[in-house]
C-alpha cells in the first residue's frame, strides 16, 4: 500500500513536533519561617551568593556523587540558582531578623549597610545516602568579619523534584538561621566592645 505524497509530506511534518522533548518543569526555592532574634544591625546587605560552576545551570542537580553529575534533564529552575539563593536568603532574614532592613546587593537599593552576609556554597546536592547536603561558608562583616563553616543535612522526603526543592529551600532556611545568629551575636559583641 502506498502513501500519497501529501500525506508522507503530512507525516514529515509531525515528525519534528513529536521527537520533540515537553517543555520543562519550572522550580524555585521557596522562603521557610524560623526563629526569630533581636539585637542584629539595622541595616544588612545579602552579597550575591557564590556557587561552584557545576550548579550553575538550568537543569537541577540532583547529585554529584560517584564522580559523576545526576542533572534532572526536563527539570528546571526558573531563574539562576545563585540569584534565586540570594533572594530566598534575604527573605528568610527578613523573617527572623524583624527589627533590621535586609536588601540584596544587587537590588535597586543602595545604602550603606550597618553589616554584610557573604556565602559561599561549595555542595548543594543530594549524597550517596539520599540526604540533601548543603556545605557553605558564610561571612558576617559588621566591624569585624566572622567566618562561619557551615554543613546541613536536610532529608529528601521522596523521589519528586518537588520534594529535592522542598528540602532545598529548608537548608536554605537553616542557613539563614546560622547567619541571623551570627548577625545577632556579632551586635551583642560590637555593643560590649563599645560601653
Amino acid at each position: 500500500m502506498k502513501l500519497s505524497r501529501r500525506r508522507a509530506l503530512a507525516l514529515i511534518a509531525v515528525l519534528p513536533a513529536a521527537c520533540a522533548s515537553p517543555n520543562p518543569s519550572l522550580y524555585t526555592l521557596a522562603s521557610v519561617p524560623g526563629r526569630t532574634r533581636t539585637g542584629a544591625p539595622r541595616l544588612i546587605e545579602v552579597r550575591a551568593a557564590a556557587l561552584p560552576q557545576y550548579l550553575e545551570r538550568s537543569e537541577i542537580v540532583r547529585s554529584t556523587e560517584n564522580y559523576r553529575l545526576d542533572v534532572l534533564p526536563n527539570d528546571w529552575w526558573a531563574e539562576s540558582l545563585s540569584s534565586m539563593l540570594s533572594r530566598v536568603l534575604v527573605q528568610d532574614l527578613l523573617q527572623r531578623l524583624p527589627n533590621s532592613t535586609v536588601y540584596s546587593d544587587t537590588g535597586a537599593i543602595s545604602a550603606l549597610p550597618d553589616a554584610t552576609v557573604a556565602v559561599n556554597v561549595q555542595r548543594f546536592d543530594v549524597d550517596r545516602s539520599g540526604v540533601l547536603l548543603l556545605q557553605a561558608e558564610v561571612s558576617v562583616r559588621h566591624g569585624k568579619i566572622a567566618t562561619r563553616h557551615v554543613r546541613l543535612i536536610v532529608p529528601v522526603p521522596g523521589p519528586a523534584t518537588s520534594s529535592l526543592v522542598g528540602a532545598m529551600s529548608a537548608a536554605v532556611g537553616r542557613l539563614a538561621d546560622e547567619a541571623a545568629g551570627m548577625l545577632a551575636g556579632a551586635s551583642a559583641s560590637a555593643a560590649t566592645r563599645t560601653h
